[in-house]
């Protein structure tokens, strides 16, 4: 049983542009993509559903690049 996390990690733009890049990439090609994030690495599928949020209020705007997929059991 996986443990339940919840894991916010900044990177400097030229780190997030490299993993944007290799995603899009992996997505292209139809291929499964592994990214570590905060130290542990997360293979994504190639069957995972891919969506933007955006969200704002007086103070704050935010995009944020949605990746999920159901875990196979």
């Amino acid at each position: 049983m996986e443990i339940p996390r919840d894991v916010t990690k900044k990177y400097p733009v030229k780190q997030f542009i490299q993993k944007i890049r290799r995603l899009a990439d992996g997505l292209e090609a139809g291929e499964q993509f592994t990214i570590q994030i905060a130290g542990e690495r997360i293979k994504v599928p190639k069957h995972a559903v891919v969506s933007v949020e955006h969200e704002s209020d007086e103070n704050v705007t935010e995009i944020e690049f949605q990746i999920t997929w159901k875990n196979e059991s």
